[in-house]
């Protein structure tokens, strides 16, 4: 096990904020409470109004850098987009980051949206958005990618890119591969959504981060990239079960070695080892998933703190 030195104890992640109807105002309570613990970010993802929390945040916090990770590209115009981040961007004095990506087919496909091929679609948005007049001043813009084409693309046309449920092991040399492949500015975004549960019963802690990941190991396109990262014999026994409609086999098939690299889990010391394997890998800018073993967000939240004071 790694050593806990002063350089882990000092380095402080960010986190990944949602807001449930009916918890609105007390999520922007967290959110204030987040900055004050001193927190390194506040990323909010696509479940919710991400934009509208946002704004909720640049109103009730004053020093945090927050930002979305992510919207979907394809469910607002560029324009239309340019114009609300433009306005957050303005009334936090610019700790506002605006993250997208172009999501997955299934859920593009329930929301009835028109998708063409995601790279394309990608730098048609990133131009757009950046092109939009009499919107004010834009926010850096970051770009969810996974694989070596988008991330390539996020270097040459964006100011970041963030990960979601990344694995560890694959992280140095895709980043390796980015930056041979353009000129990076020190200011670049490079950041990661991991999915963290803290408990001392470390299998239950486990069995949170498996249903976690239970819709993305549903989705083809995480499952190629874990297929690239190493994880071919996992993912292939999970489309076996799925092709024969046999979910209730999934969680049984998201093996350790696959969940301890792309998720955080167990006791504390556990997990803040593991964070400080994350950043040895290259990840700038972390940005914890909180769950439970014993509630919801809320409590994941009194548990994150209590690994942080």
């Amino acid at each position: 096990m790694l050593s806990l030195g002063c350089e882990l104890s000092n380095r402080i992640p960010s986190v990944s904020l949602a807001a449930v109807p009916g918890r609105r105002a007390v999520t922007l309570d967290l959110a204030v409470e987040i900055e004050e613990r001193g927190f390194s970010g506040i990323y909010c993802p696509s479940f919710g109004d991400a934009m509208g929390l946002c704004q909720g945040i640049a109103e009730r916090t004053s020093q945090i850098p927050f930002g979305t990770s992510i919207v979907n590209i394809y469910t607002r115009h560029p324009h239309d987009y340019a114009s609300s981040a433009s306005f957050i961007h303005e009334v936090s004095n610019g700790r506002f980051r605006f993250g997208v990506g172009v999501s997955h087919g299934p859920m593009n496909d329930c929301l009835s949206l028109t998708t063409g091929k995601p790279l394309s679609d990608m730098q048609n948005f990133v131009q757009i958005f950046k092109e939009a007049e009499r919107v004010g001043e834009l926010p850096p813009i970051i770009i969810a990618a996974m694989r070596d084409r988008m991330m390539n693309l996020g270097a040459e046309i964006s100011d970041g890119v963030v990960l979601a449920n990344g694995a560890r092991s694959a992280l140095a040399g895709s980043l390796e591969r980015m930056r041979l492949n353009s000129n990076i500015r020190d200011d670049f975004f490079i950041g990661g959504m991991i999915p963290t549960c803290i408990s001392e019963d470390r299998e239950a802690a486990a069995a949170v981060n498996r249903k976690t990941l239970m819709m993305y190991v549903n989705l083809p396109n995480y499952r190629n990239y874990w297929k690239a990262s190493g994880y071919q014999k996992e993912m292939e026994s999970i489309e076996e079960a799925i092709s024969q409609k046999n979910y209730e086999a999934l969680a049984n098939l998201m093996t350790d070695d696959w969940l301890s690299d792309v998720t955080l889990y167990g006791s504390a010391t556990e997990v803040k080892e593991g964070l400080e394997k994350w950043y040895e890998a290259g990840l700038e800018n972390p940005i914890l998933v909180p769950s439970s073993t014993s509630g919801g967000q809320f409590i994941a939240f009194q548990e994150l703190f209590a690994l942080f004071t």
